[in-house]
């Protein structure tokens, strides 16, 4: 919850500096569980160099825990989900298909190694890819949470007025997602992201609606999805490897056509 908290300073090359934790919480749990949970968001903090300065709880049913963060970023020099142009690559930093893990995991039929590379993947900062599309120089960024990679991308390219290809075999998934999504493990907000993008997604030969569904699987702390220059993609590529990202796979493709449209590819 801290990192997907952080990611959204670091999505337009900003730098967090401070935070307020934020947590509903019921009472019946006990306050050794929130202590757990806030010791965690804390040695994420400091992982990335940040101050927690305070916070507010709530007495809540179901527990709920993230981060209010503050971060600075030099003026004009921002980067946002608008700018994407014709002919930039497409680079993705994290596997997607953390929303089919954990929804296996609460109905407890995810096995302990999914979960635990799950875990570690959402856990996982974005600064280093921030780091590298600042020292790169990209058109254009977001991270992959709620929405998914095609309603992310599906925003940006209707920011931008633009369309978009991916390749599906392109795209990295976490692993023991296919079994998972295969046995039916699909999030509310997963279904709710689908119904927008039928009209936006084009599926060609050879790609599955179980491609289309994990395509848009709703993710806690994904990756950053890039648009950047051809001419520079290698070396965001190897920027993105000098700063540890998980992933730094090329997954597509901005092309002209009817804005906020996105063709998969096999």
């Amino acid at each position: 919850a801290a990192a997907n908290a952080l990611s959204d300073v670091y999505a337009v090359g900003g730098r967090p500096i401070t935070a307020l934790n934020i947590a509903a919480f019921p009472r019946e749990l006990g306050p050794e569980v929130i202590a757990k949970i806030l010791e965690g968001g804390q040695v994420k903090a400091e992982e990335a160099g940040i101050l927690i300065i305070g916070g507010h709880t709530v007495d809540d049913k179901e527990p709920k825990y993230g981060l209010a963060v503050t971060g600075i970023v030099t003026p004009g020099e921002q980067i946002t989900n608008a700018n994407a142009q014709p002919g930039d690559v497409l680079v993705l930093t994290k596997a997607i298909g953390s929303g089919v893990i954990t929804t296996a995991g609460k109905a407890g039929t995810a096995p302990e190694e999914v979960i635990r590379n799950a875990v570690q993947s959402m856990a996982t900062l974005n600064r280093g890819a921030a780091n590298a599309m600042l020292e790169v120089g990209v058109s254009s960024a977001t991270d992959v949470t709620g929405f998914g990679l095609l309603g992310h991308l599906s925003q940006m390219m209707k920011a931008s007025g633009l369309s978009a290809v991916l390749s599906r075999s392109a795209v990295p998934v976490l692993p023991g997602v296919e079994e998972l999504l295969e046995a039916g493990n699909v999030s509310g907000g997963t279904s709710r992201n689908m119904e927008p993008l039928g009209d936006a997604v084009s599926l060609e030969a050879g790609v599955s609606e179980l491609d289309f569904v994990l395509m848009a699987d709703a993710q806690t702390s994904g990756g950053m999805l890039i648009s950047v220059p051809e001419d520079r993609a290698g070396a965001l590529v190897k920027s993105l490897i000098v700063n540890e990202t998980l992933y730094s796979e090329v997954i597509g493709e901005v092309v002209t056509g009817d804005v906020g449209t996105i063709v998969v590819r096999k």
